[in-house]
C-alpha cells in the first residue's frame, strides 16, 4: 500500500466532512458510511466514516475516518478525526 496515496484521501474525504455542518454531521450518528474509491494508482481503497458523541449527546461530535487496501492493512486502517462543537469550531485545533 502506498501511504502516500492512502493519506492523501484520507485528507480529501476528511476535508469532505469537515466542510459539513455541525447539523448534518449530526444526522450521522450512529450511521457508519462505507464505501470505495480509487488511488491515482488505481488502488481501490475502502473507507469507512463514523460520527458519534465525544463525550454526551447534544454536545461535541467527532467524525472518524478509517482507510484501508482491503489487504493486511484492512486489520490496521490508517485514521484521521476531527471534533466540531454545536457552535462549529473545532476542538483541540
Amino acid at each position: 500500500m502506498d501511504k502516500k496515496e492512502v493519506q492523501l484521501k484520507l485528507g480529501e474525504v476528511l476535508r469532505t466532512y469537515r466542510d459539513r455542518e455541525y447539523s448534518d454531521l449530526r444526522d450521522l450518528i450512529d450511521m457508519p458510511n462505507t464505501f470505495e474509491v480509487n488511488g491515482a494508482s488505481g488502488v481501490r481503497y475502502q473507507l469507512e466514516v463514523q460520527a458519534f458523541w465525544d463525550d454526551r449527546p447534544g454536545n461535541n461530535i467527532r467524525v472518524m475516518i478509517s482507510i484501508d487496501d482491503g489487504g493486511l492493512r484492512a486489520f490496521y486502517p490508517l485514521t484521521g478525526d476531527f471534533i466540531i462543537s454545536p457552535s462549529g469550531d473545532f476542538v483541540g485545533e
